[in-house]
């Protein structure tokens, strides 16, 4: 029989899922963008001219899912691609008036928030936390999946359809 500790547990992850679930819901809703989309606009905002392969590795997702979500954000207008001056292989990806509008128009993304909070905890307790999910991933067989550190559901590069906001 399951101890009330127990059930407690898995209450407090579902309530981790439901609101991941429902902030990237509230994102596309709000800005018709998902959460890597828009962590990929902020960091555009912030360094300008990046190529893909330091967009992938300051983010934390591969190569190839930035190159998709560029071009997702590339055909509305949000971003750039411009080739290098004096290194015409390099392409360079900028953010674009369009992209810095709808970036300010949106709400802060969950990841942030929870970066920040993060930020406001001593080492230990980051590393008490980090144990407890790394023993519940193991508890769920998860260790061996491939996650990116972006807080968000669903295909990383998915374009945003009204399927994601059910």
């Amino acid at each position: 029989m399951n101890s009330s500790i127990d059930n407690e547990v898995v209450r407090s992850l579902r309530r981790l899922i439901r609101a991941t679930e429902l902030d990237s819901k509230k994102l596309a809703r709000q800005t018709g963008l998902t959460t890597s989309q828009l962590l990929v606009l902020d960091l555009l905002a912030s360094e300008p001219e990046l190529m893909v392969g330091t967009i992938a590795s300051r983010v934390g997702l591969a190569q190839g899912t930035v190159t998709t979500l560029v071009d997702r954000l590339e055909q509305q207008g949000l971003v750039q691609r411009r080739r290098g001056d004096s290194d015409r292989r390099q392409v360079k990806v900028n953010i674009t008036r369009s992209g810095r509008e709808r970036l300010d128009q949106a709400p802060m993304v969950l990841q942030t928030r929870v970066l920040r909070g993060l930020g406001q905890l001593r080492e230990w307790e980051k590393h008490g936390i980090l144990a407890a999910l790394q023993q519940l991933a193991d508890l769920m067989d998860a260790q061996g999946l491939d996650a990116s550190p972006v807080l968000d559901v669903g295909s990383i590069d998915r374009a945003t359809t009204r399927d994601d906001e059910d």
